[in-house]
């Protein structure tokens, strides 16, 4: 029979650790590990260490991004269109 930290215990799902950087006005290839010039060395260690997700769509400016981001919905569907 197992007690009750025992089930608990069977029952813990160890989550992912997820590290998400938006930042404004960064291209693609800004970073060094990705063909740029400019060194990025700690941005460059997170990504060799990580994965890269290369399927995120973002709007022109900040706001509709995180908009995005934080709903998962079109930002004119947030709200945040124009």
């Amino acid at each position: 029979m197992l007690g009750a930290s025992q089930v608990m215990a069977a029952q813990t799902v160890k989550q992912p650790n997820i590290l998400l950087i938006v930042a404004d006005d960064l291209g693609f290839s800004d970073l060094s590990a990705l063909g740029s010039e400019i060194q990025t060395p700690h941005l460059d260690k997170l990504l060799a260490d990580g994965r890269l997700m290369l399927d995120f769509h973002a709007a022109p400016s900040c706001s509709p991004t995180r908009a995005m981001l934080m709903s998962g919905n079109d930002p004119h569907i947030a709200g945040l269109g124009m």
